[in-house]
């Protein structure tokens, strides 16, 4: 690592518990899409839709971590990390999403949690993030109430199955993300805009949410719940009157349509009216159960505007006093991200485990063979200096994750954005450790009493 970069041998002043991880999910990095009986998701569909992904880039291969994962599991180790947050791919343990269970698929996450507790890390089970078996979308998805049972008895096989050594669950991974993009604005799989069908699957995954919390309370003993979310300040693009309307409305759609029931009872003001259609009684109590912390995913804010052509009338906008940072070349929004976590902390009082927080790019070796990544590492050291600064204002922060372990799926962007603290060669599958996987090891080493093992 250049003497130019920033150290990760800087200590932070957090809990001598904090958490230091590493997150993926199911579809980004698993590949196998079709081996040992998984059933197809929706984006397994999403991917086949013309104009759906960018390249027609798919998951069936992915990072190969079905095949790899112990390589994986042998990198998290050595990065020195001590919980790793993944994903259950739906289909592949069920893989019409309810009725017959598929043997395979929960042999092989019996074998990724034994591999992942060998090598001395903590795993934290996310049961949902995003891939809904296309199966259960036939049936209507999560417009259809009946979803909130189907991830009931999902999550019941779960925790029978893993919660003996998995003490860690969070039920869903960014609810805001993967219903607004999916039901509202043609961003994500299953590819629907529409007002009613967007608002029912809000509150049906609600209460799937609230039955999973339940299940795992029952049937997971000594268990830590929680869920994640995917929240920015919203910002107007503009002073206008329509513009600062929109953000106001993709602020309680994107921070507050989840949270807000979840942990305070109620839905946000500005759409609680739209919801009551489709609230029945006791509802809000089947939503709001106790849960232990609350997981952030963030990257930085939002600028809406106003846009009477969507489904809401809002849509993204751009910040047009940005400026580049000169260490990455684009603007980032470090104290946003402090300011979030503090906001957080007061709204919701509850310990907060930042689940995802990392920086894209283009990131190609060297010819040597080396993986230079100095935006990355100037953009977790800005980011891990703003966490410390909340701390320090009274935020309980109790962990953080890197995303990503690896160079993976990115959705809507296919293969075009690399995350990773691990390249991945795509058509080879070789993985290489960037500069930044070796700051992140310097940065837990010095803010850990359990050093690299």
């Amino acid at each position: 690592m250049s003497s130019t970069m920033p150290s990760g041998a800087k200590r932070l002043g957090l809990r001598s518990d904090f958490v230091w991880g590493v997150s993926t999910s199911a579809y980004q990095i698993e590949g196998a899409a079709r081996e040992d009986g998984r059933g197809p998701s929706i984006w397994d569909t999403r991917c086949r839709t013309q104009g759906g992904v960018w390249n027609g880039d798919t998951g069936d291969v992915a990072c190969d971590h079905y095949h790899r994962w112990p390589e994986d599991v042998a990198l998290m180790k050595d990065i020195g990390v001590a919980a790793y947050r993944f994903s259950v791919s739906w289909p592949r343990v069920l893989p019409k999403g309810r009725g017959r269970v598929n043997d395979a698929g929960l042999d092989f996450y019996d074998r990724l949690v034994d591999g992942v507790l060998e090598a001395g890390i903590e795993p934290w089970m996310c049961l949902y993030h995003w891939d809904l078996p296309q199966a259960l979308h036939d049936l209507g998805g999560w417009a259809n109430r009946d979803s909130a049972g189907w991830f009931a008895d999902y999550a019941v096989l779960m925790a029978r199955r893993f919660g003996d050594r998995v003490k860690r669950f969070a039920t869903f991974n960014e609810f805001s993300v993967f219903t607004l993009f999916g039901y509202a604005i043609d961003w994500a799989a299953p590819g629907i805009t529409d007002r009613a069908t967007h608002l029912k699957a809000i509150h049906h995954v609600n209460l799937a949410h609230g039955a999973g919390v339940d299940v795992l309370r029952d049937h997971v003993p000594g268990v830590s719940i929680g869920a994640v979310h995917n929240r920015q300040a919203v910002h107007p693009e503009s002073d206008s009157e329509a513009d600062r309307a929109a953000a106001a409305l993709l602020d309680e759609h994107w921070n507050r349509a989840f949270c807000d029931p979840q942990i305070l009872g109620h839905y946000p003001p500005l759409i609680a009216r739209d919801m009551e259609p489709y609230i029945q009684g006791g509802d809000l109590a089947r939503i709001c159960r106790p849960q232990d912390w609350f997981g952030l995913n963030h990257y930085g804010p939002i600028f809406a505007k106003a846009d009477p052509d969507t489904t809401w009338g809002f849509a993204w906008g751009e910040d047009k006093a940005a400026t580049p940072h000169p260490l990455l070349g684009w603007a980032i929004y470090p104290d946003a991200f402090r300011d979030e976590l503090l906001l957080i902390a007061r709204r919701y009082k509850l310990p907060i485990v930042v689940t995802e927080n990392g920086c894209g790019g283009n990131d190609q070796p060297t010819p040597e063979g080396r993986i230079e990544d100095a935006h990355r590492i100037a953009y977790l050291d800005l980011y891990t200096d703003k966490m410390k600064e909340a701390a320090a204002a009274g935020a309980d922060i109790r962990g953080y994750f890197v995303w990503s372990l690896l160079d993976n799926f990115e959705w809507g962007s296919g293969y075009g954005n690399r995350f990773g603290l691990i390249h991945v060669d795509y058509e080879t599958q070789k993985r290489t450790a960037k500069a930044s996987a070796g700051w992140y090891r310097e940065l837990i080493g010095a803010n850990s009493s359990v050093m690299n093992r």
